[in-house]
């Protein structure tokens, strides 16, 4: 598990935090440029076992000096990550594309290994974390740490410096529960309808009206000194420019919190009170992508899908769905994870799939079919939480043996011996709002 506190270093140790931070950037793409170049001319691929002992004959070098600051078990943690960065590369089941180059607005960081840090705790709402060639730097201790420390990393972002640790608490994956299970809608303007709640998750917002505009009004001012530094200044950045930066960072890490905040919560709770939490499979990266312009039209639509984008990307459903993957076996549920096509416009009462159903995409759901009606998110809510139990059946089929040839058969099965149609919005228990 993942702890994360904010750390208090003092003037001194924040200089010294921030350049390792920059030696950190700047051995990663050194190391990364030698293992393209080396790829490139001998066609053989640099392993982190060998860069190690380059980097301790370059640490050893009186020219380097700035290379010897940096401990020796961070710079080994970076060329060790970069090996795992070429593996999930190479490795056709993982996303993860080409590693790039590190620029230098890129959040500083420096990794540790456990062995390497030592915490000692002082009360109850402080800490001391002890950091190689640095010492003793303290930091808030807003929850315990609650097991053995692997590894530490100081990060730096708008609100200040943390610290994160990985600690090994181990906890094993709780026996199932005897909760309901549920089906979970994420949108934008409903930010979460669950299916057996009568009213929606709103995520309120993250920025208030005045730190809204006053985000505003950096960003403006932030323009206009940029471009008197490209006519004026040759490009440099003068300190009033780097002021308004970081005051909008502060607002920017401010919103990121309380959206973090909001997510934890969400997730938390839905794996807690429920048996098997089931929800789309979203494809978050298509769904964002720009809008397409014509020679006709260049700037069509790419303002509104803009705007979409963000209100997408704000409710961040990706983050909730990894969140849910680690939660739920934590409190004894399970995720289940169901095709998003159709759930729009099916019907909860009759099943019937019809576009008609949405006139104009609105937010209520009328069947044609059936007359059914509905939240239009409570009933794809409902229709998520069907697929949801219809795909358990099928895995539990699979797991005794049993033959799951027949999958319509089987989808009509599951569909009898649950609730999965017509359920009624006024007999639901209300919840959360």
């Amino acid at each position: 598990m993942g702890r994360r506190y904010r750390l208090y270093p003092t003037r001194t140790q924040e200089q010294v935090l921030t350049g390792w931070a920059h030696t950190a950037r700047a051995l990663w793409n050194t190391a990364l440029a030698q293992r393209i170049y080396v790829y490139e001319q001998r066609g053989r691929s640099v392993r982190a076992i060998e860069q190690c002992k380059s980097l301790t004959e370059a640490r050893a070098d009186k020219e380097l000096r700035w290379l010897a600051e940096l401990p020796a078990q961070s710079g080994q943690q970076i060329l060790r990550r970069l090996d795992t960065a070429f593996d999930n590369f190479f490795n056709p089941e993982h996303p993860a594309g080409f590693p790039a180059f590190k620029r230098r607005g890129v959040r500083p960081s420096v990794s540790l290994p456990g062995q390497a840090v030592q915490v000692n705790k002082l009360n109850r709402h402080w800490a001391e974390v002890r950091l190689p060639k640095l010492g003793w730097v303290r930091f808030r201790l807003s929850r315990p740490l609650g097991g053995t420390v692997r590894n530490a990393t100081v990060s730096r972002d708008g609100a200040g410096w943390h610290i994160a640790f990985g600690v090994a608490i181990g906890k094993k994956p709780t026996p199932p529960n005897t909760q309901p299970g549920c089906g979970v809608d994420f949108g934008v303007i409903a930010s979460a309808y669950v299916s057996t709640e009568c009213q929606p998750r709103i995520k309120p917002p993250s920025l208030s009206v005045p730190e809204h505009s006053r985000l505003k009004h950096l960003e403006q001012r932030k323009a206009r000194q940029v471009t008197y530094a490209k006519k004026h200044n040759r490009g440099k950045y003068s300190n009033r420019l780097r002021a308004t930066i970081t005051q909008i960072a502060k607002l920017k890490s401010r919103e990121a919190s309380r959206r973090t905040e909001f997510t934890h919560q969400l997730t938390t709770d839905l794996a807690k009170n429920h048996g098997f939490v089931g929800i789309e499979d979203l494809r978050v990266t298509n769904m964002t992508a720009k809008a397409n312009s014509t020679a006709g039209q260049p700037n069509r639509g790419v303002g509104a899908k803009s705007g979409l984008n963000r209100s997408i990307l704000d409710n961040c459903p990706g983050e909730r769905r990894r969140q849910l993957e680690y939660k739920c076996p934590l409190y004894g549920s399970e995720l289940v994870v169901v095709p998003a096509f159709h759930t729009s416009q099916t019907c909860a009462a009759c099943g019937q799939v019809d576009p008609a159903s949405r006139k104009g995409c609105g937010r209520t759901f009328a069947c044609v079919h059936c007359g059914y009606e509905d939240d239009a998110d409570h009933n794809a809510s409902v229709e998520i939480e069907a697929r949801a139990r219809q795909e358990l059946v099928l895995a539990r089929a699979r797991r005794t043996g049993g033959s799951v040839i027949n999958s319509t058969h089987r989808r009509r099965e599951a569909s009898s011996s649950a609730p999965r149609r017509k359920r009624s919005r006024e007999t639901q228990p209300a919840t959360h709002g």
